[in-house]
């Protein structure tokens, strides 16, 4: 049979006259005409046009992405397997029967680049069929001749069973291990789902229902927590109330964020008749809770202060700017609590402290005796002591300050340490104090230092964070293994340190730890893998076997 190229006219089964059928493409169509003698006929001979439109259809094959890995020999498989660390794979029976998810999954190839590798395998040709048989895959039996597959680290990981959207699929290769999207849950169902401003605006003009809107972010713990609770709610109010949720973590509703004083997630805010009201606080609600409040939707209410620590019945002596010197010179041996009244840290030692002063300072032949300084009102002992932590203990002697020590927060420790005060063991090194192949980076160095490599991860970070802190060895090995590549640079920017918090806030960091991918200087990328060893080194041998597949390439090209 005779292929036709685009554009071409095919002699009729009819000879004798001068005619013919020309088939020409437009755009993404086909048309097809008949000519005579220079004139449209208005009659077809339908076989013969038919014939025509499926050889050009069969020339005009479905066209690959090219951010879609064609993939038929099992060694090629192999190493794309090897080299890249998050791959889902679309295997078709035929060559045309993933055409609706080959065309979704080229948006989506773009938008997890970087990050995310699509690969297509058919089935249906004399290699593919070999690699599926290798593979043990059969699309055949699956319906609609489609099977999607997903390998991490060079192994399969699991059968892609969320909904085919790119939304969803996306998600999934930002994060494979993660939880499906809050829609995707059936138990969410009465939850009205909003991705966009857009819709936002048109639920609230058009609902003459009340709305409790949840805003919330992905990773957010306390949203995850309240989500089953939300929807729960969601259900029970369904008729009478509408209960929505909207992801605005996203820099493009940084607008919204502020019309409705979101400063941090989840906010809810409660509207009626399309018009902001005021926010639900009650994080620690339950079903029941969010249902009845909606009954008789009421502002918060004004917070009752909490009555200072001075002012409460404690054994502690509280010391001001002014009683602290006196008091260090009647007491030969103190220990003291620099604190804030609202650290968490601080209000956890409280009945610690309380509990061993109850011990120790009604005992008049005690070994010493404690005291605490509400640094927040006595700034001026806060700056003398160069207090930047709270809670911070320190140990006085005969006046002068002896330790500073962090171990101290248990009542036992308390009263053991000041029966027998010692020096505290030496502070543990901070991670840039370390020897590691990291790289530690702040506002005077960051953006010449990033401009020299190819390839950085950077990770943004707080010493305190426990997240980090898992994260630091894993990233500080993926470091060492890369440090003989000049092109790559493992590096770190701690964001609570002088005016490395501009520099932070620049970058579009709001929690930690964040990781962010620079191509000689400029973002290319949020890093949302694993933060593990493998998937810190695994991103890194992505990049660099892409850059030498290219290398490739130009050389053959030439």
């Amino acid at each position: 049979m005779t292929a036709f190229p685009r554009g071409a006219c095919a002699p009729l089964d009819n000879p004798g006259k001068s005619e013919c059928a020309c088939v020409s493409r437009r755009g993404n169509g086909i048309m097809a005409s008949w000519i005579r003698n220079g004139s449209r006929m208005r009659e077809a001979k339908m076989s013969t046009l038919v014939l025509l439109v499926w050889l050009l259809s069969a020339l005009d094959a479905v066209k690959v992405s090219p951010l879609i890995d064609k993939v038929g020999d099992h060694k090629d498989f192999k190493k794309l397997l090897r080299t890249r660390t998050n791959v889902l794979v679309l295997y078709t029976k035929t060559a045309t029967s993933g055409d609706s998810h080959l065309k979704l999954l080229s948006d989506v190839a773009q938008t997890v680049k970087g990050q995310g590798t699509i690969a297509w395998v058919n089935c249906g040709d004399s290699e593919g069929r070999k690699l599926c048989k290798k593979v043990k895959v059969d699309p055949s039996s699956k319906q609609g001749g489609i099977e999607l597959l997903h390998y991490k680290d060079g192994t399969f990981h699991t059968e892609y069973n969320r909904p085919t959207t790119i939304k969803s699929m996306v998600a999934f290769l930002k994060d494979p291990s993660g939880p499906p999207l809050w829609e995707e849950n059936p138990e969410a169902k009465d939850v009205v789902h909003i991705e966009t401003e857009k819709d936002f605006r048109k639920l609230l003009k058009k609902e003459e229902k009340p709305v409790l809107m949840m805003f919330y972010a992905p990773w957010c713990g306390v949203c995850k927590r309240m989500q089953p609770i939300f929807q729960k709610a969601a259900t029970e109010a369904k008729g009478q109330f509408v209960l929505a949720g909207m992801n605005v973590h996203p820099s493009e509703f940084d607008g919204l964020k502020q019309e409705y004083s979101v400063k941090g997630y989840p906010t809810f805010c409660y509207f009626e008749k399309g018009k902001f009201l005021f926010h639900y606080e009650n994080y620690g609600a339950t079903a029941k809770d969010i249902t009845d409040w909606l009954k008789n939707p009421q502002p918060p209410q004004p917070k009752t202060p909490e009555v200072p620590w001075s002012e409460m019945d404690s054994a502690v002596f509280h010391l001001t700017d002014d009683t602290f010197d006196s008091f260090l010179e009647d007491h030969p041996a103190a220990l003291v609590m620099f604190y804030a009244p609202w650290c968490g840290h601080c209000k956890k030692m409280k009945p610690e402290y309380d509990e061993a002063a109850e011990i120790l300072n009604k005992d008049a032949d005690g070994p010493g005796v404690l005291a605490a300084v509400d640094t927040t009102v006595h700034k001026a002992l806060g700056e003398r002591f160069k207090i930047s932590g709270f809670p911070t203990v320190k140990y006085f002697e005969k006046g002068e300050e002896r330790y500073t020590l962090p171990h101290l927060r248990t009542k036992n420790m308390i009263v053991e340490y000041m029966h027998n005060p010692q020096a505290p063991p030496p502070p543990e090194l901070s991670w840039e104090d370390k020897p590691s192949s990291v790289s530690h980076l702040g506002s005077e160095d960051f953006r010449e230092a990033l401009k020299k490599k190819k390839h950085a991860l950077v990770m943004f970070y707080a010493p305190w964070c426990p997240h980090c802190k898992n994260a630091v060895p894993h990233f500080t090995t993926a470091a060492e293994l890369f440090k003989e590549d000049r092109k790559i640079v493992y590096a770190a920017v701690d964001c609570t340190k002088g005016q490395n918090h501009e520099v932070c806030k620049q970058e579009g960091v709001e929690g930690y730890p964040t990781f962010n991918h620079y191509n000689y200087g400029k973002f290319v990328e949020r890093y949302n893998g694993d933060r593990g060893e493998a998937g810190f080194t695994g991103f890194m041998r992505s990049l660099r076997g892409r850059d030498q597949e290219k290398v490739v390439k130009r050389k053959e090209e030439l």
